[in-house]
């Protein structure tokens, strides 16, 4: 079930045009929020390297869009999407050497752990057949207008 789609999810992060990897959100509530990635495949990610491939360290950064769309919706902010800059990755294990192998859709899990209007720290595992291909934590700081 589909809660908020492509578009939807274009509204709320300042990420644009093939660089936002989320396709679907399926599940939020105060403290998490469920993703559905396809986008991650294409040929024209901004993530994938000279070679082509898609290292399994893009997966932070597709967690760290799903950390942002759980910030605007917990929020409920109104307005242009605000900027977040990861300020700590921590406990991060890559269990593939690239999302490629990934057996069809990614699932991306988060779970705030801490938070407020200037940033959190969110726990987030990213997974695809059945099987988690990237997990940590990580710590988004929020820029907050004057």
């Amino acid at each position: 079930m589909t809660v908020l789609d492509r578009a939807g999810i274009a509204t709320l992060i300042p990420h644009a045009g093939a660089m936002c990897l989320l396709d679907e959100v399926t599940h939020w509530d105060e403290e998490m929020l469920r993703c559905v990635s396809r986008r991650f495949r294409e040929r024209d990610n901004p993530l994938r390297r000279a070679d082509g491939a898609l290292g399994a360290a893009s997966g932070i950064e597709i967690a760290a869009q799903a950390m942002a769309v759980h910030g605007r919706l917990v929020t409920g902010s109104d307005g242009p999407p605000v900027q977040g800059y990861l300020a700590s990755v921590r406990d991060v294990r890559l269990a593939v050497p690239c999302l490629d192998e990934a057996l069809g859709d990614v699932i991306i899990d988060v779970e705030r752990l801490m938070g407020d209007e200037s940033g959190a720290t969110y726990r987030f595992a990213v997974t695809g057949g059945g099987a988690v291909l990237i997990e940590g934590r990580a710590t988004v700081l929020f820029e907050v207008a004057p």
